[in-house]
Order: structure tokens, then C-alpha cells, then sequence
């Protein structure tokens, strides 16, 4: 549907497929992966999460922006999708505490989005056709020269990121005299992971994606844990030996999302390009340690391979996605490690997977009594 007073705007996916909306945000043209979220709620945390970062975000949920932007409810210092395709872009807001509208928030940052788009009919072509690149652009209406700017856009798979979302210099978080000491390797951390630390007695000290072990060791930390973030773990060779030098060192080792697929990489196992990944806040996991299952929070584009685990002495499986059957949990057999794929620190979102925080605050002090012993 067309407004007279709206500028139009268009999204072209890289098989050539074409959708016209209308322009939101700043006016502009951006690139990136195409990928959807089926949340109904925390668009704010997902426009924030560092994990989105060179991914064009379509949000199945028809209202977005309805409740407002609160200077609280983010994720990171700033915005981290590439670009917005919804179907109702709600200027006005309900919310009395909300500091700005969802237009003022993309206008500020110089944010695209696309609007009035049929998201169901998006959705439906990429969960058949598989995760692909795309252009939106309230500024071009050119198709073939939207096409020459798309091919530009280099493919998700092999591609590093994080290094663009890391933080530039080490920082801590929470209470000084606090009784644990948790570094964490930034490779696109979201606060809600430093916040669950700190509301559990850790003091926090973030390093860099790229930080050598010598310098987190001087530290001198309890634990370690491996936060979530963009891109392809395959290529982070760098950071996969950094793990495996934590492993080594038997410091208690904690993995979220990328950090999950990055204990996996250092213990031997491959990960790969799924077809569509996962991304919202209801997929059902099954803790196969203890049978219980788990709504979880997830947003991920790759996984780990399950013939690799399968053949693997060093871990155990700890979670499965119980959709698909992919892994979503490991735990390396002779070190105090585990991971998860999916995301414990989720806000909003389902809070039946926070006790991995209280797992992971165990660890430590057993290790800890085990040293004073």
C-alpha cells in the first residue's frame, strides 16, 4: 500500500526478487543478509544486539515501534542492524516513559528502514530460498543500479565481524569488591550478559576481541566467558587458539552464541552456513543432562556440525534444538567448560535458561575451594 506523503522505497534480494514499500528512518540505501525475527516483543534489544551487525532485519511481528525507544532497553552503545523491512512503522507510541519515537531513533542514526512491505511473503521466499543478500533503498528506484550496488555486498559466509563490533579498549563492569573476577572476550558482548554476571557477585572486566590470553591471564580472573557476535567463527583463527589456550590453562570457561561455536571450532569441531538460522524468542531446547526443555531466546546464522561432535572424545552434548535437532549445548569432558548456542541473557524474552549464569557462578567456586583446599 501506497501514501501520498510517504516517499517510496524498495527491497531487491539477491535472486532478483522485488518489493515495494515506503520509506522510514533516514533516507538512504543500505546492504546486508537478509534475516528475520519472529519476536513479538524487544525490538529494541534486537535493533541493538551486536549480533545483528551486517544483517538487513525483517520483523515478523506487523507492529514495531509501538511502545517507543527507552534509553535503557538497548543492548550496546548503539544501533547494529544494517537496515529495517516491517510492515507498520508506528510513529506514535504508547509509552509514557519512552524518549523517543521509533522515526526519531533510525532518523538519529542514520538508520534505513522500509515500511508497509508484506513481511509473510518475505519470509516465506527466504525460508525457501535460504538466507541471501539484499539492498533496500529509499533514494535509488533504479533496479539494475540497486543490482551493481547489491553485488558488492559481500556473502555472510566467511566473513569476520566481529572486529567491528568489539569494544576498542578493555573495560570492567559491577562491583569492584565483588567475590568473583569474570573477563570477558568481547566479540559483539550484549549488557544484559555483563548485567547477569554482575547481579550474581562477578566483577567484570571486558577485553577486546582480539586480546592475547598472557594479557586477560595478568588479570587474573576466576572465569571466562565467551560472549555472542557477528560473523563467521570458521575464519577467527586468532580467537579460536586464544580458546584453546583458556582450555589449556583449565580457567572455568562459559560460551554464548558465537563463544559456543568458538569452543566448538577450538575443541575440533566444524561449523557451518545453515540455511536460515535461528532468530526469535520461542525455540523450544531440551536440556538432555537433566530432561527438562527450555523456551530460549536465539539468533544465530551458523551451527555446529553434529557428525563432527558425534565422532568427537573431547565434549558431550548438553542441549538440542528441538525443531531441528541441531546442537545447542556442549560441555568439554576433561575442562570446567560449557557452551550454549542459544541466548541465557535474553531481555525480553524467556528467562528459563538464566540458571546458565548460576551454572557458570558454581563452576568457579568449586574451582575456587578446590585451590584453597
Amino acid at each position: 500500500m501506497k501514501y501520498l506523503d510517504k516517499k517510496p522505497a524498495i527491497l531487491l534480494l539477491a535472486d532478483g526478487t522485488v518489493f515495494n514499500g515506503n520509506a522510514e528512518g533516514f533516507i538512504g540505501t543500505s546492504t546486508g543478509e537478509i534475516c528475520f525475527n519472529t519476536g513479538m516483543t524487544g525490538y529494541q534489544e534486537i535493533f541493538t544486539d551486536p549480533s545483528y551487525f551486517g544483517q538487513l532485519l525483517v520483523a515478523t511481528h506487523v507492529h514495531i515501534g509501538n511502545y517507543g525507544i527507552h534509553k535503557e532497553e538497548v543492548e550496546s552503545d548503539s544501533i547494529k542492524i544494517a537496515g529495517l523491512i516491517c510492515r507498520s512503522f508506528n510513529v506514535n507510541y504508547s509509552r509514557k516513559d519512552a524518549s523517543l519515537s521509533i522515526e526519531e531513533y533510525f532518523k538519529k542514526q542514520k538508520i534505513v528502514a522500509i515500511s508497509d512491505i508484506d513481511t509473510r511473503a518475505v519470509v516465506r521466499h527466504i525460508r525457501s530460498k535460504g538466507a541471501m543478500n539484499a539492498i533496500i533503498s529509499s533514494e535509488i528506484t533504479d533496479i539494475a543500479k540497486l543490482k551493481k550496488d547489491l553485488a558488492k555486498c559481500p556473502p555472510m559466509e566467511g566473513l569476520e565481524l566481529s572486529s567491528k563490533v568489539t569494544c576498542s579498549k578493555p573495560y570492567t563492569f559491577g562491583n569492584v569488591n565483588a567475590q568473583y573476577k569474570v573477563a570477558v572476550l568481547d566479540y559483539g558482548v550484549k549488557k544484559n550478559s555483563l548485567r547477569s554476571l554482575a547481579a550474581r557477585d562477578c566483577y567484570i572486566k571486558v577485553f577486546p576481541s582480539t586480546t592475547a590470553f598472557s594479557e586477560i591471564k595478568e588479570w587474573n580472573p576466576d572465569g571466562v566467558l565467551l560472549s555472542n557476535g557477528p560473523g563467521d567463527p570458521a575464519v577467527m583463527t586468532k580467537e579460536v587458539n586464544t580458546v584453546k589456550e583458556i582450555l589449556a590453562d583449565n580457567i572455568p570457561l562459559f560460551g554464548i552464541c558465537l563463544g559456543h561455536q568458538l569452543l566448538a571450532e577450538a575443541c575440533g569441531i566444524k561449523t557451518y552456513k545453515m540455511h536460515n538460522g535461528h532468530r526469535g524468542i520461542n525455540h523450544p531446547v531440551k536440556n538432555i543432562i537433566v530432561g527438562h526443555c527450555e523456551i530460549t531466546s536465539q539468533n544465530h546464522g551458523f551451527a555446529i556440525k553434529k557428525e563432527d561432535v558425534e565422532k568427537s572424545d573431547r565434549v558431550e552434548v548438553t542441549h538440542i534444538n528441538l525443531n531441528d535437532g541441531t546442537i545447542e549445548g556442549l560441555r568439554v569432558k576433561d575442562k570446567v567448560a560449557f557452551s550454549v548456542q542459544y541466548h541465557p541473557e535474553s531481555a525480553p524474552g524467556p528467562h528459563d535458561s538464566t540458571y546458565l549464569f548460576d551454572d557458570f557462578v558454581q563452576s568457579m567456586s568449586k574451582v575456587m575451594k578446590e585451590q584453597e583446599a
